[in-house]
């Protein structure tokens, strides 16, 4: 690592203000600050210097995102070779779906980072971080049939506007991946939602079939149409089920919530409040005896299907748009999970309630925490008075 270093420190003259590449600072400095830990000081003011920075949490929660990615890259091919009636073994519906989902990567990450290092050029800052992990999570949250083109219009509306026009990274309110689902849902809903969405249809590089009308429910879409879900449990919590690229298997899931939780990066409080309120809004519609499947779904499968554990784990527990009190934790994980289950229930139009159940609680997460701190300073005058 030192020769790295050395030669870094060598060639960063050309890169800073007057050298020839100076046009390329921010990308020189956006890939040094990657590789090491910057040593630069505060000169003025309070600051809590920590051995880790945002480009290393962020590259934790990559890792973290990782098993799903695998397992979602394999479920894609399976799917297909399930439903055409191809034959294969592992390793081709893997290959199968790397072939599938690396094209929707590169686009994420192309247009996104190609906006951040224009912004960053345009305002003379280093390339933000924030983008390391919304370029992994965008293409993992859509249909594997969603488009390249809408996709990268999706990708740049949500940069643009979602995060850049609020200052960057740690100033946006919703969570960038979100928005992206959230326009391609509200633009083009017919690449987002139906039976048509779920299942590779072509055949790549020889590998699999290609078909015609191929149609494949996810288990929402099953009960969204008040039909029962014909899904076991086994294959909701593996992950063998039509659905969003990354979203579908729990094991998956749950390794990038250890890997999350272990490392510190994400907080326990929300990510277990957000399980919590969905289990007893489920339970409770459950008991309410509404004439329904998906208001009777049981409260397990609920959380197993759809993006409620994605959700829970990888957006809900965004640092930046999440609650950042520790009793308001609580409250905004509790309410993201209740509301997930209700918009499910409720509006069967909208089946993937969390998405919409985050990004309405990214809203009154800053109302959240003043409460709390409102509440914390009132208690404390209080016994402050007391004491006197």
């Amino acid at each position: 690592m030192n020769a790295l270093r050395n030669y870094l420190d060598k060639i960063k003259p050309n890169f800073e203000e007057g050298g020839k590449y100076q046009a390329l600072r921010s990308v020189f400095d956006g890939f040094e600050t990657f590789l090491f830990v910057p040593n630069a000081t505060s000169k003025t003011g309070t600051h809590i210097h920590d051995a880790i920075d945002s480009k290393r949490i962020m590259s934790l929660v990559v890792i973290a995102l990782i098993p799903a990615l695998l397992f979602g890259m394999y479920n894609v091919g399976y799917q297909h070779f399930t439903h055409t009636g191809a034959e294969g073994g592992f390793v081709e519906m893997f290959v199968y779906g790397f072939l599938a989902v690396l094209p929707k990567i590169i686009v994420s990450y192309v247009v996104g980072l190609g906006i951040e290092f224009v912004v960053a050029q345009w305002k003379k800052e280093e390339i933000q971080e924030g983008f390391l992990v919304s370029g992994m999570l965008i293409p993992m949250i859509v249909p594997i049939e969603c488009p390249l083109w809408m996709l990268a219009v999706a990708t740049a509306f949500s940069v643009i506007f979602a995060k850049e026009v609020f200052g960057g990274t740690g100033m946006n309110i919703f969570n960038p991946a979100l928005i992206t689902r959230a326009f391609l849902f509200f633009a083009y809903p017919v690449k987002m939602s139906g039976d048509a969405v779920w299942v590779a249809k072509d055949s790549i590089f020889g590998l699999g079939n290609t078909v015609d009308g191929l149609t494949a429910a996810t288990p929402l879409g099953q009960a969204a149409t008040n039909v029962p879900v014909d899904a076991s449990l086994t294959d909701m919590v593996i992950g063998l089920i039509p659905g969003s690229i990354g979203e579908t298997s729990v094991i998956a899931i749950a390794i990038g919530a250890i890997i999350l939780l272990w490392t510190g990066v994400a907080s326990w409080k929300t990510m277990l409040s957000v399980f919590v309120g969905g289990a007893v809004m489920a339970g409770i519609f459950n008991a309410s005896g509404m004439d329904s499947a998906m208001a009777q779904m049981p409260w397990y499968e609920h959380l197993c299907v759809g993006g409620f554990c994605f959700g829970a784990v990888f957006m809900a527990t965004d640092p930046v748009t999440s609650s950042r009190t520790e009793n308001g934790k609580f409250v905004y994980g509790l309410l993201i999970g209740a509301m997930a289950i209700i918009i499910r229930v409720m509006n069967p139009g909208y089946p993937e309630g969390m998405m919409l159940a985050i990004l309405l609680m990214n809203i009154f997460a800053p109302l959240i925490d003043y409460v709390v701190v409102q509440n914390n300073i009132s208690r404390r005058a209080k016994r402050a008075l007391s004491n006197q």
